[in-house]
């Protein structure tokens, strides 16, 4: 199997990363999807982020380290803007307009933010795990299909039965979905709508999950995560 998704995989394959134990790497399913989007690529299609990012969020955040779960749909489809973590922007233009809504429930959001790329949080331990780790340019959702998704449950199931407590930041509905392989008497559930503008029902704006979370964490014995950015 050949191709710059597969080689990514192998790169990851060949770390030290609790993650490997999940079934979706230890048997054929990492591999069947990263063949699918391999022959999207040798189609002459753009694939976005970049090969060697794709799996940032679990190489930033490993299984031991997590203390918060934030999920996402699939990565930015414009190139230049994502890295691998749900919702943390790189690219050079104004923050995306979700992102401002999520940064905009910051503890200290006093200002306009300066920075988009959540890497800090990931690096704190918070997971931030899209549903779909590979898009195409200019087209969200396309891969939602590819079989990522099995990456996504099996990681939420593996943070669920750790005996360390975290919390679990569900915002939106294929998000809030997941709330289900959860255990609830060891782990916190924040739920609430999608922060997208799109959302009719703006029950994202005012919802404070970043405090809310910390005084779930200080709750159950677990130092608060810092959610600064700068």
């Amino acid at each position: 199997m050949t191709g710059p998704v597969a080689d990514a995989l192998k790169r990851f394959r060949r770390s030290d990363s609790p993650w490997l134990a999940l079934p979706f790497f230890e048997g054929d399913a990492a591999d069947t999807v990263a063949a699918r989007v391999d022959a999207r690529i040798a189609e002459g299609i753009a694939v976005l982020p970049a090969p060697e990012t794709i799996f940032n969020a679990l190489t930033l955040t490993p299984l031991t380290e997590v203390k918060a779960v934030i999920l996402g749909q699939d990565p930015y489809p414009t190139p230049g803007d994502a890295h691998g973590l749900a919702f943390s922007y790189v690219g050079s233009r104004r923050l995306p307009a979700s992102l401002k809504v999520i940064l905009a429930e910051l503890p200290d959001a006093s200002a306009e933010p300066r920075t988009g790329d959540l890497t800090p949080w990931a690096r704190r331990g918070v997971l931030l795990l899209n549903t779909a780790l590979t898009v195409e340019k200019g087209k969200s959702g396309v891969h939602l299909r590819y079989g990522w998704a099995a990456l996504t449950d099996q990681a939420v199931e593996a943070v669920s039965k750790r005996a360390e407590p975290a919390v679990f930041l569900l915002w939106g509905a294929q998000a809030r979905a997941r709330a289900a392989l959860v255990d609830t008497t060891r782990h916190g559930v924040i739920e609430s709508g999608h922060p997208s503008p799109l959302n009719r029902q703006r029950d994202f704006p005012g919802s404070r999950p970043f405090a809310a979370a910390n005084a779930w964490l200080k709750a159950h014995g677990v130092a608060p995560i810092d959610w600064r950015l700068e």
